[in-house]
């Protein structure tokens, strides 16, 4: 791992994983008192003087390291550790040895077959977590083959995430896996971490990439896919809109929320945007290569226009229009996430939604005030109209004129 996080609870401190690491396994278990927990894919050590001692054998290891305190203030998330997220606080339940001393338990008595190194002070629940399999040869290969054809870095990453998840689930190099591997990979998926027919169809993608185009294996490309679920996009009302932005005092986070549901940006254009591709004169925003790398133009509303006028001034803003940290890079996608997530927490809305629902919001407030189904289709960059045409459904510009039922309907039932 390229970063440890040790978090400093009142009686325990624990060290999560989010990838393999032998070096970094074979560290901790010489340390004694430690636990291995399974479940969480974490190391816990029982806080006491020598707890202390732990970022120092991290630095004597050249291994950066990050020590936080219970007591900081602020709620602290870390994302990425075996696809969960970690809150703090959590709550720590101490491992105690059962009366036969191969075996553990915990507060709930469940005995835990013991299978750590052999030291007395030293135990795991649950076996090591499989080792990466992954070659670091066909890493190297399958980078170059994506970086060649200019793909995103975000596609780049998501591509070798799924290939390395695929070798180290079955436990086999890629020069022996069959066409039948890949079935039970997916049904592992679907059954063990309940993906959705989208993620399953972008592992298939990335599967069939690597062993269709670095390992030349035609049998690979034949495996069936999942049908998308077809789900009708979330949309928030006129009134919602107006409270989520009237209760978010921040000016950087204020303007962020209003282009993204004004001018229909995706979450990754918002945070990619320039003072320069504001263009105020025209009333136009630019957006440079959107997804799929392609440009198009976007209208800017006459608020949001006064808005950035004095938000550049302000803040002085000369490249990045919401400079993140450092200020010489632009803000990150999950920060603009974490800002939509407070503030609809705040506006007290209950929707499971995500700041891309401001987004189809956008679409559908057009839709439902007359706008052309195509001019919507340029301003959101959607390739296909048959994409923009699900707007339709949640849009009430045509349902507002049905009386459901009819009055002369319920008049009859009520005098029978």
């Amino acid at each position: 791992m390229e970063v440890v996080y040790l978090f400093f609870e009142s009686d325990a401190v624990r060290i999560p994983f989010y990838d393999y690491d032998r070096r970094l396994f074979t560290l901790l278990s010489a340390q004694g008192n430690g636990v291995w927990n399974n479940t969480r894919h974490e190391f816990v050590f029982k806080r006491n003087e020598n707890s202390e001692n732990l970022s120092r054998i991290f630095r004597d290891a050249s291994i950066p390291c990050v020590q936080v305190e219970e007591n900081t203030p602020g709620l602290f998330r870390i994302f990425g550790f075996f696809e969960r997220s970690w809150e703090k606080p959590v709550t720590f339940f101490p491992v105690k040895r059962d009366a036969n001393r191969s075996r553990l338990s915990d507060n709930s008595g469940i005995p835990v077959e013991f299978s750590g190194p052999s030291k007395s002070n030293f135990t795991m629940l649950g076996p090591l977590p499989p080792p990466e399999i992954f070659p670091e040869h066909w890493r190297i290969k399958l980078e170059a083959e994506l970086r060649a054809r200019k793909y995103s870095p975000r596609t780049l990453s998501t591509y070798l995430y799924y290939n390395r998840l695929f070798c180290r689930t079955l436990q086999k190099i890629p020069e022996k896996i069959q066409p039948e591997d890949i079935t039970k990979f997916l049904a592992f998926m679907e059954k063990e971490r309940e993906y959705s027919a989208s993620s399953i169809n972008l592992a298939i993608s990335a599967i069939k990439f690597f062993y269709g185009n670095i390992l030349k294996n035609e049998s690979i490309s034949e495996q069936q896919r999942p049908r998308n679920d077809k789900r009708l996009p979330m949309v928030l009302s006129k009134t919602e809109i107006s409270a989520i932005l009237s209760m978010e005092k921040n000016p950087k986070h204020r303007l962020l929320l209003m282009l993204v549901y004004s001018s229909g940006l995706r979450v990754s254009e918002v945070v990619a945007l320039k003072r320069e591709h504001i263009d105020l004169a025209r009333k136009v925003i630019y957006i440079r290569l959107g997804k799929g790398r392609k440009d198009r133009c976007t209208l800017l509303s006459e608020k949001a226009a006064r808005f950035i006028t004095e938000y550049c001034a302000f803040y002085g803003i000369k490249t990045w229009l919401f400079p993140g940290q450092p200020a010489t890079r632009p803000l990150t996608i999950r920060s603009a996430q974490q800002i939509f997530d407070k503030a609809i927490r705040r506006a007290e809305i209950t929707k499971k939604i995500s700041i891309h629902c401001l987004r189809h919001t956008f679409a559908t407030h057009l839709l439902e005030s007359g706008t052309d189904i195509r001019y919507i289709q340029t301003l959101l960059g959607h390739a296909n109209l048959r994409t923009t045409e699900r707007y339709t459904h949640v849009a009430r510009r045509s349902v507002l004129r049905i009386q459901s039922p009819p009055r002369c309907l319920i008049l009859k039932c009520y005098r029978k």
